[in-house]
Order: structure tokens, then sequence, then C-alpha cells
């Protein structure tokens, strides 16, 4: 684990792929598209199952040993409309009552427009973003907001490394700018995309259960 200060605020950086607020108990996680491999099924695309159970396992696990006491998803929780199918929202309801005192807030993203809120059993509180939050904007998109440092998802960003032997290797990112910081995404099944890296910009790749930050 790696903890840095941003916007006054120390931010833990964790091997998981996610963020934890110290001061707050407040875990963050991007882009957890829950459904996504059920919804690939759905369309005739041959995917392993079991993604959601794990990216849901994965999440109790970080919420026990940081002792969170809230969870804010930024963007992207449920894949699509197609991830309401019974199985995927059994699993997450029997999840949530595994944990029924966790406070989980939502900030919509992109897919959460198109797959609809999570069921209102779940007891999620779900918001426009952004979600101000002591000097920080808790977003879905990695857009600047007056004010205040945005931390976001939407684009899973990875770094390409290089081996003696040229070698090379793409790993999800933690990626901080002046304006906005971008966490890699959670799921077990998403895609990544190369940071924008600029100048003075810091980059936290994540490797062999460690964050590592890399030079610029």
């Amino acid at each position: 684990m790696v903890t840095i200060e941003v916007a006054g605020r120390a931010i833990t950086l964790l091997p998981q792929k996610a963020a934890f607020l110290r001061d707050t108990r407040t875990l963050l996680i991007a882009d957890a598209h829950i459904g996504k491999a059920t919804s690939f099924r759905a369309l005739g695309v041959p995917v392993p199952r079991g993604t959601t159970s794990e990216t849901l396992s994965l999440i109790g696990e970080l919420v026990a040993r940081h002792g969170a006491k809230r969870i804010v998803f930024l963007g992207d929780f449920l894949h699509s409309a197609r991830s309401h199918v019974v199985a995927t929202l059994d699993a997450v309801a029997l999840w949530r009552a595994q944990h029924p005192t966790l406070e989980i807030v939502l900030v919509r993203g992109n897919h959460d427009d198109r797959a609809g809120d999570p069921p209102a059993s779940l007891g999620f509180t779900v918001v426009d973003e952004p979600l101000m939050d002591e000097g920080l904007a808790l977003c879905h998109h990695p857009e600047p907001v007056a004010g205040a440092y945005v931390l976001a998802g939407h684009l899973h960003p990875c770094v390409s490394v290089h081996g003696r032997a040229r070698e090379s290797l793409r790993l999800p990112c933690f990626h901080f700018g002046s304006q906005v910081g971008v966490l890699p995404a959670f799921g077990s099944f998403t895609g990544m995309h190369p940071a924008k890296v600029a100048p003075g910009d810091r980059v936290f790749a994540v490797a062999d259960d460690a964050v590592r930050e890399l030079p610029t």
C-alpha cells in the first residue's frame, strides 16, 4: 500500500485497485461493472463465470481489513440493464445482507445511466456527480470541478512497463494529475486504456499485490 496526500486528505492506494480515505474510513471503488460477464453471455460471448462473486468477495475482504464504514462507488456499479438478472441481483443482495450497517453511495456513471439504479432494497444512496467531500469531488468522469480535487474512474487507466529484454507489460494504475486523479477499474472483467501522462503527474502501477510509483 502507498499513502499520499491529495487536497489535504490522506489517501491510501490499495493493490486491489481501490483507495481508502483514512479520516472518514471510506473505501473508494471505481468501475466495478457488476454483471458484465452475465451481460456478455446474454449476447452469446463465451466468458468466465463467477466474476460477480469474486468482485463482491474482494470488496467484503477490503471492508473487513480496513474497517471501512462507507463505500463510495465512483460510477459504473452495474454494467448494463442485463445485469439485473436474478442471479446477479441475488448475489449482490446476499453480499449486502452481510454488511447491513455499511453506508454505500453510488455516484452515477455512464453505465449506470443505461443499467438503471440498483434496487432500492439494497439500501444504496445514489447521486449524480460531483459528490463533494471535504476538498474532494468524487465523480465518475475525470473532469475538473472548481474548488476541489477530483477523484474519478471511467478511463480504466494502465501503463506499459518495459524489461531489459524489450518485453513489455501493461499494468493497471492510479493516475494523479494537477486537478484530477483517476482510479483503476476495480472489476475483474474490465479492459484497460493507456493513461495520458503529462509532466508533473504521478503514476502508481499495481503489480504483484503491491502499488509502486513510477518515474514520469
